[in-house]
């Protein structure tokens, strides 16, 4: 086991950095992809924050989901080839939840600022 910083610390700090001491000094196109990067040290931040618990969560829904176990790209595999085939759709017992939570959750990571995610977020 590492010591501290854990690795979303460091990458938080330099996203921080990048975004409040570089980036007022910078115009136009390279300001822009600053931003750009600033972003991806974002969702690389986020990524590894949330993915181990989200990750978790979904790999237990589709476990019950499909009433077999295998890896989470096995399983996902198999839902999404169930559904392709007509064998499983919204009207499914879960489905519905689990795709509503596993969207929400990749929602979290990539898209956490996009408005109708925090809406939802906001009714919980």
């Amino acid at each position: 086991m590492q010591d501290e910083p854990r690795p979303d610390e460091l990458i938080k700090a330099v996203a921080d950095f990048l975004r409040d001491q570089i980036a007022p000094q910078i115009t136009g196109h390279a300001a822009f992809k600053l931003r750009v990067g600033i972003n991806a040290l974002d969702l690389v931040t986020r990524q590894l924050t949330l993915s181990a618990e989200t990750d978790a969560e979904e790999h237990a829904s589709l476990k019950a989901l499909l009433g077999r176990d295998g890896s989470l790209l096995e399983l996902n595999a198999e839902l999404a080839d169930r559904i392709a085939s007509g064998a499983v759709d919204l009207s499914t017992l879960g489905v519905k939840d689990h795709l509503w939570r596993t969207t929400l959750a990749k929602l979290a990571v990539d898209q956490p600022n996009y408005a109708s995610y925090r809406r939802e977020m906001e009714q919980k």
